[in-house]
């Protein structure tokens, strides 16, 4: 039987129209005026989206499921309107740098996942060589560090190390994304103290922008397609933007708290608030906004990676846990500040959907239109609430949110068709599949 849901303000094209979503199969088979009749109409106060896609969420698990794990972090992406994630390899133990080690993280998720997940695989020092392997048995692309990563397990690339990796992954056109800071130019490694400042200032945007040049000569002689994860400092943004007109395969990411949260306000010994690279003051933001309204940058992601509240809960920021749990309230902080900015909404929207999807290789998703899956999302835009760190499904009450005031709530979240998540009542369904790339690689 098929499904109808019909609003009178749908994302459809770029822009919102009143229209009904005919749903068939878990795939939309027509879209069709609006029609005040069909099987749930939303509220004239609401607004239908495509379901959100988030292409850098650690969810732990398996061997760090204390700090999130399957099960919850999906449920947290269900109640902020994401519908498909991508999971990191780290911080989960083993990392995902194996097929074996792929393969005890699918067995992990099994019955858990409460919306779609697809897997980036690790490049390690050690698994240079073997990556097409990795790729062959369904991950997305690889992910590598150029500065320590925080995890024993999960070492990083040198220049040298880089290079060879890249032109590995473009004998297979496959993709790594990048944690872009460069070691020499960090300033410490251990206590800091509560002052927030001083962690800002160990890592200088420098690290940022040196590391970035790195990674753009090297694709730039290998050809191979590189990512730039979690850029926060907007004066890299020149080089990005003069590499993507020299025809450098680049697509960079900014996150949330890096276009909402600002430096001076970053309250002392808070360690919900620490990230790497940190984030920066409130000019830097404006460059990244800028970046945002030009195309430069290509997606906004949570960079979601939580942990225990013992180890965020250091006030010394140079021993607590680096990592934003931030995948649940990522919508609405992006929509309340773009607002007060002035931006529209649906210019923003992109970023959040197709924009993730075209970096993970997930085509076909964050749309409404005929032959895409059925993944939706009702959402208040006028609505404001109160962020309870508690109250959010996150297995970790931690949330640099907290207490904040925000516009914007998800109201319900469909997952080919079928509601998986309503406000009020958490998640309904576990009905979220795997998303494996194809093993036929095309030789570039």
């Amino acid at each position: 039987m098929s499904t109808r849901i019909a609003a009178r303000r749908v994302f459809l094209g770029g822009a919102f129209t009143p229209a009904t979503v005919v749903i068939d199969d878990g795939l939309i088979a027509r879209i069709d005026p609006f029609d005040a009749s069909a099987d749930t109409v939303l509220p004239s106060d609401a607004v239908l989206l495509p379901g959100l896609v988030d292409s850098h969420v650690h969810l732990d698990e398996p061997g760090r499921t204390e700090w999130e794990g399957f099960a919850t972090g999906t449920a947290a992406a269900a109640a902020g309107g994401v519908t498909t994630v991508v999971d990191m390899p780290l911080n989960s133990l083993p990392v995902t740098t194996s097929v074996e080690a792929l393969d005890a993280k699918r067995r992990a998720a099994v019955g858990k996942l409460a919306v779609d997940v697809a897997y980036w695989g690790g490049a390690v020092p050690e698994n240079l060589g073997s990556l097409r392997e990795l790729a062959d048995a369904g991950v997305v692309g690889f992910k590598c560090f150029l500065s320590p990563s925080g995890i024993d397990e999960f070492g990083h690339l040198d220049a040298e190390q880089l290079e060879r990796c890249l032109a590995e992954l473009a004998a297979f056109d496959g993709l790594l994304i990048v944690h872009a800071e460069d070691p020499a130019h960090l300033h410490a490694d251990g206590a800091l103290g509560p002052r927030y400042s001083d962690f800002e200032a160990s890592r200088p945007p420098l690290s940022e922008r040196a590391a970035i040049l790195r990674v753009i000569d090297a694709a730039r002689r290998t050809g191979a397609r590189a990512h730039i994860v979690h850029v926060s400092d907007g004066g890299a943004l020149d080089a990005v933007r003069a590499a993507k007109a020299e025809g450098v395969r680049l697509t960079i990411e900014t996150c949330p708290h890096y276009l909402t949260l600002d430096a001076a306000t970053v309250p002392d010994g808070a360690g919900a608030f620490k990230c790497c690279p940190p984030i920066r003051g409130g000019d830097n933001r404006d460059l990244l906004w800028a970046g945002v309204v030009d195309g430069t940058i290509d997606a906004i992601v949570s960079d979601h990676s939580p942990a225990t509240v013992e180890l965020k809960g250091n006030p010394d920021f140079g021993l607590a846990w680096g990592g934003i749990a931030g995948l649940q309230t990522g919508l609405s902080a992006i929509h309340s500040t773009a607002r007060e900015r002035g931006l529209a909404f649906e210019s923003l929207l992109p970023l959040m959907t197709t924009g993730p999807a075209r970096v993970a290789g997930l085509e076909g998703l964050g749309v409404i239109e005929v032959g895409a899956p059925a993944h939706l999302v009702a959402f208040a835009p006028d609505e404001q609430f109160t962020v309870d760190a508690v109250a959010l499904e996150y297995r970790n009450p931690v949330s640099p949110w907290h207490g904040q005031t925000l516009t914007g709530v998800v109201r319900e979240t469909w997952l080919r068709g079928e509601s998986v998540y309503r406000r009020g009542a958490a998640v309904t369904e576990r009905e979220g599949r795997e998303l494996l790339r194809a093993a036929a690689v095309v030789e570039a």
